[in-house]
């Protein structure tokens, strides 16, 4: 396996460190509170970001977001692309693709996506979507949803449109998310009726619940990616204080106990960014890839959790201080655990996806 991103990977991640790293300065997070930056949100789309990910495919999306997860950016760029860009690419039909990619390539769409185990959404072919999905990331900043029936098909739906609510919810991180209630909703189902997928020459036919599969994993993957970029960062402001800050007349840096905890940090943050790394690039690949995603979630939300406390921990009482860089880094990764799903879920699902797919 190769992982050394081609030339177009590497340039659209140089271009969005640049970016993220020029605008998304703490004072200007501190003042977004938890909505989104539009101002970034508009220089990423024009930078043509977002669309390029159609080309760099999803280990371009991955390096993207692992500096966005640097900077902990308040942009809804992950979930645009997972839910939005990528989905419709992959499984929609080819009205759906020229209807809904070109905005949502220059941001004035944006995406969100309700497949929470814990959402009870149906589709009745009368009645429409009803149902309530608890917590939606971006839902505030979304123009369309993909949604996650109970049989695992996957429908579109417009925000705007009647039978469709969103309410504000307050998240560990200031992710805007929202409550999706749905009642009676006009929807329509990703890949149409009979599923279509895109699929070269042969056209193949890619629907309902295996591509429900497949944008979950897609998601699965792109979080942890995002999650080796809040780890880094993390890191990289506890290694900054420990070199600088002083105790007895020595930088706390000189300490064997503050090295080794650096370290653990180091490595567990290589981890989570190496399995998402080998996730994204089997699927651009075309290869199967459903336990590697689960891989990538389990060390994106069990080691991601030690790297944000050890970086916590490491600025000593400052770290405790909520206006304190170092201190979204924590929210963030605490969220991205819980979203990922707690550490003990993923394990089981991915002991049963061994146990199914057998001996290989």
């Amino acid at each position: 396996m190769d992982f050394a991103p081609t030339e177009e990977q590497a340039a659209a991640q140089q271009l969005a460190a640049r970016i993220f790293g020029d605008l998304s300065t703490h004072d200007r997070l501190a003042q977004a509170g938890t909505g989104t930056d539009a101002e970034l949100w508009k220089e990423l789309c024009a930078a043509g970001l977002p669309g390029a990910v159609e080309e760099t495919g999803l280990l371009g999306l991955v390096l993207v977001l692992e500096e966005q997860g640097r900077t902990t950016a308040q942009v809804p760029f992950a979930s645009s692309c997972v839910y939005g860009l990528l989905a419709v690419a992959g499984h929609g039909t080819a009205e759906q693709r020229e209807r809904l990619l070109p905005p949502l390539r220059d941001g004035t769409a944006v995406a969100a996506g309700a497949l929470a185990a814990a959402a009870a959404v149906h589709a009745d072919p009368e009645r429409g979507l009803s149902g309530t999905v608890p917590l939606v990331p971006w839902l505030r900043e979304a123009t369309h949803v993909l949604v996650a029936a109970v049989d695992r098909s996957l429908w579109i739906v417009r925000t705007a449109d009647a039978g469709v609510l969103t309410e504000p919810v307050e998240t560990t991180a200031p992710w805007s998310a929202g409550r999706l209630v749905l009642d009676g909703a006009a929807g329509e189902r990703l890949g149409g009726e009979a599923g279509d997928r895109p699929g070269g020459e042969a056209g193949e036919r890619l629907g309902g619940a295996q591509a429900y599969e497949d944008v979950l994993a897609m998601a699965r993957t792109a979080f942890a990616g995002l999650q080796a970029g809040v780890c880094a960062g993390a890191v990289a402001r506890a290694v900054e204080h420990t070199g600088t800050r002083e105790q007895f007349g020595r930088p706390l840096s000189t300490k064997q106990g503050v090295l080794l905890r650096a370290a653990d940090a180091h490595m567990d943050t290589e981890a989570i960014r190496v399995t998402a790394y080998e996730a994204a690039w089997r699927h651009d690949g075309a290869l199967p890839y459903a336990t590697q995603a689960l891989t990538a979630a389990w060390w994106a939300s069990e080691a991601g959790k030690r790297v944000v406390h050890a970086a916590q921990h490491l600025h000593g009482g400052t770290g405790a201080d909520l206006g304190h860089p170092v201190h979204r880094h924590f929210l963030w990764g605490r969220q991205l655990d819980a979203y990922l799903g707690c550490g003990s879920e993923v394990l089981q699902e991915l002991g049963g996806l061994l146990v199914k797919e057998g001996p290989q």
